[in-house]
């Protein structure tokens, strides 16, 4: 599995007990639908590896997962701080007003006021918004995804229609 067919489903951030468990955090909107998963890809060494599920429970605010194969604290220690991945596949359907910011790579912007903007590169999460980075002009821009900004989404045309504030452009181009 590669990497870039895959969603990054959360991360481990310790081992729990003396059983080979570890406190998990799921760093998706709804954290149930993931709760009858049977397997997780971890990277180790810069390769997605499969790691099946003994079970998850949830305790105080956080979920445990045990791993099949292991059996100690001695075994889970090494899969702290890892990141847990899915493949897309698996990510839920959603309604048709709705998407996932990675299906945004490659949609072409286009600007109410200002036409055929440019294509997104990438989406970045600066933690309190989302950020779509485009190249207009040979520079990056970032355009925040904010309802005032981001107007519709069309993904069967794979179009982001976009009200960008005046001057956002402008302060991309000065040297």
């Amino acid at each position: 599995m590669k990497k870039d067919e895959c969603f990054e489903l959360g991360y481990i951030t310790k081992t729990h007990g003396l059983e080979g468990e570890v406190s998990a955090v799921f760093d998706v909107d709804i954290p149930e639908h993931y709760a009858d998963i049977e397997s997780v890809f971890i990277e180790i060494q810069n390769q997605l590896v499969p790691y099946f599920i003994e079970y998850i429970h949830s305790a105080n605010n956080r979920l445990i997962v045990k791993f099949e194969e292991i059996d100690g604290v001695e075994q889970a220690n090494p899969l702290k701080n890892k990141k847990l991945y899915l493949p897309l596949k698996a990510l839920p359907e959603l309604d048709e007003d709705q998407y996932y910011y990675h299906e945004l790579i490659d949609y072409s912007i286009h600007d109410q006021g200002l036409g055929e903007l440019g294509t997104v590169e990438n989406v970045f999460d600066m933690g309190s918004q989302m950020l779509i980075a485009m190249i207009y002009k040979g520079k990056e821009v970032l355009i925040p995804i904010q309802d005032d900004i981001v107007k519709k989404v069309d993904k069967q045309q794979k179009v982001i229609e976009t009200a960008l504030p005046e001057g956002l452009l402008d302060l991309y181009m000065e040297e």
